[in-house]
């Protein structure tokens, strides 16, 4: 690294009405350096992101780059100074070409129009300089995520060549694509580029990091050497209270599996899409954690949507609570006392310009029907009540949902779909791109309703949070269900032999 920052943030404060995001906040960057920003969710990393990139102004603070003070007016003129971020949710233009997402705006011209010859050209010199080949002329959503990322971080490069800002890049990919971009982060890396990486996978932060820096509540709590801060301190430092929950997982599992009892509530029997899943079999009794594991697109998400209805299968049958359950459909789905929290919340999930309120009433009202509708007491009375046994953060009821942090955000969608009291919950994803509290405050809430007596389905990329959560596993392949564990055969190696084939 060089000897001085290319970047230093000083004493950054901002507050909202009834919150102070960031008091104080130092953090710097040098050139070629991977810097972790680390945290939970409301820690203060996105708003100090945003105040970096200019979508916020902070309160006081100064901010350098290269040595000289700057105050970005807007994400684009912070582009403009040499700082660009790829964000979680990738934000390109599906129907457009490779080339022309990643020259959008800055399309070489001739007195005719467009030069397209020169444009993808262009945009071929950046991904080769990155080690990736594709075809630049093809509609970029035709191409994997993972390619996505690559052409969102190609974007960024040929605005900013000083400060990238990674947030999330890998929520979404494989371990395989995973590799790829840390390939291409170590490559910028060399180049002199300073890199500032947002995640919630510790082993993601130790294996390409040179350094963490932690917030807590919008206060800086520290900046480390990765190679000199053992996880256990890492973790401790980031929820800022002892591990005793997360330790204690496998004990409260054990107990609510006392709860799994009787028939099965749901029943799925040689039930299939062709091109998404073959026919399986699958049940589940009230009271039990099923996890499904499996890589990304492996039918996990696949048979959840069937399970639900979003989706219509093609072959096999589906009864609830004995009953057969004809044509599944998610309103359908919802009067028979199921509900799912889709993997994308951005997408499937919250409505960011409607209240925390309005957000939790959704499926209740659904469920009611528009013409029996849920007067604006009760609405408070459900809201109120579920902020409250989420923890959800907030000053209000009424504050936008947009404003919430990444977990609070799930939490919302979760007190949705409690609030309708579902006996049968599909969670698919529910901690993705959260910090490691609400993980295990989520870990531990999904057992406590199983305990309740409650059936629920839970996926998760993360095989180490299935195997603590599930009582039984049923592992997929190629969209394909190749095995299910229980008891004492779940064990990592177990799954990660029937994931990998063999």
């Amino acid at each position: 690294m060089a000897d001085n920052p290319i970047l230093t943030m000083q004493k950054i404060s901002k507050a909202f009405p009834g919150v102070q995001a960031l008091a104080g906040v130092d953090f710097d960057l040098y050139r070629g350096e991977i810097h972790a920003l680390l945290g939970e969710n409301g820690a203060g990393k996105s708003t100090l992101i945003k105040v970096l990139t200019g979508v916020e102004h902070q309160d006081s603070g100064v901010i350098e780059l290269a040595g000289k003070e700057i105050h970005a007016r807007s994400p684009l003129h912070a582009q403009s100074l040499g700082i660009s971020t790829v964000y979680q949710e990738i934000n390109l233009c599906p129907n457009l070409s490779v080339a022309e997402n990643i020259l959008i705006g800055r399309e070489p011209r001739t007195r005719w129009g467009i030069d397209w010859k020169r444009l993808n050209a262009r945009a071929r010199e950046i991904l080769t300089w990155l080690d990736i080949d594709i075809d630049v002329r093809q509609s970029v959503g035709d191409y994997a995520v993972a390619i996505q990322q690559m052409v969102a971080i190609s974007r960024a490069l040929e605005v900013s060549a000083k400060v990238l800002i990674l947030d999330e890049p890998t929520s979404s990919l494989a371990v395989h694509e995973t590799e790829k971009l840390f390939q291409v982060m170590q490559k910028l890396k060399s180049e002199g580029i300073g890199i500032i990486f947002i995640t919630h996978f510790l082993d993601q932060v130790y294996e390409v990091s040179d350094r963490i820096t932690v917030l807590r509540n919008g206060r800086l709590v520290g900046t480390y050497a990765t190679a000199a801060l053992p996880r256990y301190e890492l973790v401790a430092k980031m929820i800022g209270r002892n591990l005793t929950e997360l330790e204690d997982m496998t004990r409260f599992k054990q107990q609510s599996a006392a709860a799994v009892t009787g028939a099965p509530v749901l029943e799925a029997q040689g039930l299939g899409r062709a091109g998404s899943v073959a026919p399986l079999d699958l049940a589940l009794r009230a009271g039990e954690v099923v996890g499904f594991a499996g890589l990304l697109g492996s039918g996990r998400t696949e048979t959840a949507n069937l399970l639900f209805g979003v989706d219509k299968a093609d072959a096999g049958t589906l009864r609830i609570k004995g009953a057969p359950f004809e044509k599944p459909a998610p309103l359908s789905s919802i009067h028979r006392g199921m509900a799912f929290c889709p993997e994308d919340r951005k997408a499937a999930g919250i409505v960011g310009d409607l209240t925390i309120r309005e957000n939790i009433i959704l499926a209740l009202q659904a469920s009611r029907g528009w013409f029996r509708f849920l007067g604006k007491k009760k609405q408070y009375e459900v809201a109120d009540q579920y902020i409250a046994l989420l923890g959800i953060s907030t000053p209000h009821a009424d504050q936008l949902v947009k404003n919430l942090s990444g977990g609070n955000q799930q939490k919302v969608i979760l007190a949705r779909w409690l609030a309708t009291d579902p006996s049968i919950l599909i969670l698919d994803e529910p901690t993705r791109g959260i910090d490691i509290g609400a993980k295990a405050e989520i870990q531990k809430l999904v057992l406590t309703l199983a305990s309740e007596g409650k059936a629920c389905i839970f996926i998760s990329s993360e095989l180490e949070e299935v195997m603590r959560t599930s009582h039984r596993v049923v592992v997929f392949r190629d969209r394909v269900k190749v095995a299910e564990l229980a008891g004492q055969g779940i064990q990592e190696e177990a799954i990660m032999q029937e994931i990998a084939g063999g």
